[in-house]
């Protein structure tokens, strides 16, 4: 479980506040919407009402005791970048901002940003690599060339098991896990056999990943 500080409740901050507090963190969220933070208030550990670009409201919420910092306000870029430099001078470990364009990312960076996500941008990539894939349910980018996707199991391989495929050295791609329903099972050996009603965790070259899904 980890301290972390969400600083602006727009729809990304408060997505990612809630998940954070879903996944066992003690999540704080600070906005100066009134409303917005009031609706948060039963989803997460803390909430407060409050302007980050003053020195003042940072400073009370002992901000160098987060483990994390989001600053999620990339809609206005100048506060975006006066609240991750007020953080860093204030003592926050580790300051995330968010972004939308590259030009601004390194501005964040350069005055002291740990790091930045993009989550329009990566949403919009992780979107076109998982619809140029037939039968893909989810897609996990680990780098610009390589992957982890979900799929079904293609025709050709139902009743068969990896070892006899040789789904590696014909296809470039590793067999991580299957899923079914909700349960996931990992470290599959080579005698699985695949069957229909399964879904199959599959990683490599994302080029690999898509020839393998969209043979005929």
């Amino acid at each position: 479980m980890r301290s972390i500080l969400v600083i602006g409740a727009g729809r990304f901050g408060t997505n990612l506040a809630v998940k954070l507090a879903e996944l066992g963190n003690e999540v704080m969220i600070v906005d100066m919407n009134e409303e917005a933070v009031h609706k948060l208030a039963p989803l997460v550990t803390r909430v407060q009402i409050g302007d980050c670009m003053d020195r003042d409201v940072l400073t009370e919420l002992g901000v160098r005791n987060f483990d994390v910092c989001f600053v999620c306000i990339s809609e206005n870029f100048q506060s975006s970048m006066e609240i991750t430099s007020l953080l860093k001078e204030l003592g926050a470990p580790y300051v995330v901002a968010k972004s939308d364009r590259d030009i601004h990312a390194d501005l964040l960076k350069k005055i002291g940003a740990d790091d930045v996500v993009y989550p329009e941008r990566d949403m919009a990539q992780r979107t076109a690599v998982r619809y140029s894939a037939r039968g893909a349910f989810d897609y996990i980018e680990l780098s610009p060339e390589y992957a982890i996707m979900e799929i079904r199991p293609p025709e050709d391989w139902i009743g068969h098991n990896i070892r006899d495929l040789d789904v590696r050295i014909k296809h470039k791609i590793n067999v991580i896990g299957t899923r079914t329903g909700k349960h996931i099972l990992p470290l599959i050996s080579a005698d699985h056999v695949f069957d229909a009603e399964e879904h199959i965790i599959i990683a490599g070259a994302q080029k690999d990943i898509l020839k393998m899904m969209n043979r005929r």
